[in-house]
């Protein structure tokens, strides 16, 4: 999945802050999830708008820029 299908910043929603393609949940939402120990489903629970799809691209995205960086 290309970054632009999983997530995007556009300075008219949420003053620029990067969210799931498509709707307005920002990105670091699912991160705060996870950090608290909750799944990948229960974030979909609460935000059905994000594919499961996007959620584990974004963590693939997310791994491949910390490797990259090292």
């Amino acid at each position: 999945m290309e970054r632009a299908d999983v997530y995007h910043s556009d300075p008219d929603i949420l003053g620029g802050t990067p969210v799931f393609t498509g709707t307005r949940v920002p990105i670091d939402t699912l991160l705060v999830y996870l950090r608290k120990g909750k799944r990948i489903d229960d974030f979909r629970d609460d935000f059905p708008t994000v594919t499961r799809e996007q959620a584990e691209a974004l963590l693939d995205l997310a791994e491949q820029e910390l490797v990259a960086a090292t």
